[in-house]
């Protein structure tokens, strides 16, 4: 794999967008490569063990569930996960 592997599990509402928008953002200002995966299917959810909207994950690990990251809290954990690939 290249670079950080992102999925962010959400039903579309109002905060999943957000958190969408937030995480694009993050990638964006550190140019990051990266793989982003946003999940919509409540029965991927389920399967993931997600029981909360939005649930981000880097690189398999949860790093927020039911709550919605600010931009600078995301990049460094964008940031601390591919410092830790290399």
């Amino acid at each position: 794999m290249h670079g950080v592997r992102i999925q962010l599990f959400g039903a579309g509402c109002a905060a999943c967008e957000k958190m969408k928008g937030h995480v694009q953002a993050a990638i964006t200002e550190l140019r990051l490569p990266c793989e982003m995966e946003v999940v919509t299917r409540i029965a991927e959810m389920i399967e993931m063990g997600v029981t909360q909207t939005p649930t981000l994950l880097v690189n398999g690990k949860v790093v927020s569930a039911g709550r919605v990251l600010d931009v600078e809290s995301i990049k460094r954990t964008l940031a601390a996960a591919a410092a830790s690939e290399r």
